[in-house]
């Protein structure tokens, strides 16, 4: 895994709809509360009301982490509102933030209201995250228009790309590991490297290269 990531005070993930980036933001911000960083984690998914970082609410707080999720979060009502907590996050400089970004250009789109401060301070990741197996970015090149469509609408240039491909619980070692190229040739296509690759920590073994997660459960 490079470690690149880990000295940017912000972090975004986003990708394609059920790409996993919601769990892999979860488990980031746990890792670096893990290191000793004060840390803060924003839902900004208006996309999907039922896959929330609020789900893993009893986590994140037992691991010191701040969490700022959509009001309507975890409810049967899902209006894209967005919580003023997070132009305070982008705008004061004392946590490390991870934001998770809501799948496709259209949620990419919510993030366009913090970009000047991002871009301002300049001291940011935008982790684009694929998964190979899912429709639509089953290739290089159909991960690669996401990418951009992403990209376009966020107005905030990806820096990195994480290579999340599972089939799910039955997802093995290998069949992460049979993704590499097709991780590594998106990176060429993009202009950005591969900084992460993860995996279920229950197939992880003692692979140093594989950043382990641990599975967010849905509360609907």
């Amino acid at each position: 895994m490079d470690n690149h990531a880990l000295n940017k005070r912000v972090t975004l993930f986003g990708g394609h709809y059920g790409s996993g980036k919601t769990n892999i933001a979860v488990n980031w911000a746990i890792h670096l509360a893990g290191k000793g960083e004060k840390v803060a984690i924003a839902d900004i998914d208006i996309v999907n009301p039922y896959f929330r970082t609020k789900d893993s609410m009893n986590e994140l707080t037992a691991a010191g982490v701040e969490v700022i999720a959509l009001p309507f979060a975890n409810t049967s009502v899902d209006l894209p509102s967005l919580p003023a907590e997070v132009y305070g996050l982008v705008q004061r400089y004392d946590k490390k933030v991870i934001m998770d970004i809501g799948g496709d250009d259209r949620g990419a789109y919510a993030l366009g209201r913090y970009r000047p401060y991002i871009l301002e301070e300049g001291n940011f990741e935008n982790l684009f995250v694929a998964n190979f197996y899912r429709p639509l970015t089953r290739t290089a090149e159909e991960a690669y228009e996401v990418f951009r469509e992403i990209e376009a609408a966020s107005g905030i240039p990806f820096t990195g790309i994480v290579n999340n491909s599972n089939i799910g619980a039955e997802t093995t070692i290998e069949d992460v590991l049979k993704t590499a190229d097709l991780a590594e040739e998106l990176a060429q296509l993009c202009g950005v490297p591969v900084v992460m690759t993860t995996a279920d920590e229950r197939i992880c073994g003692e692979n140093p290269d594989i950043f382990p997660l641990k599975l967010q459960k849905k509360l609907f």
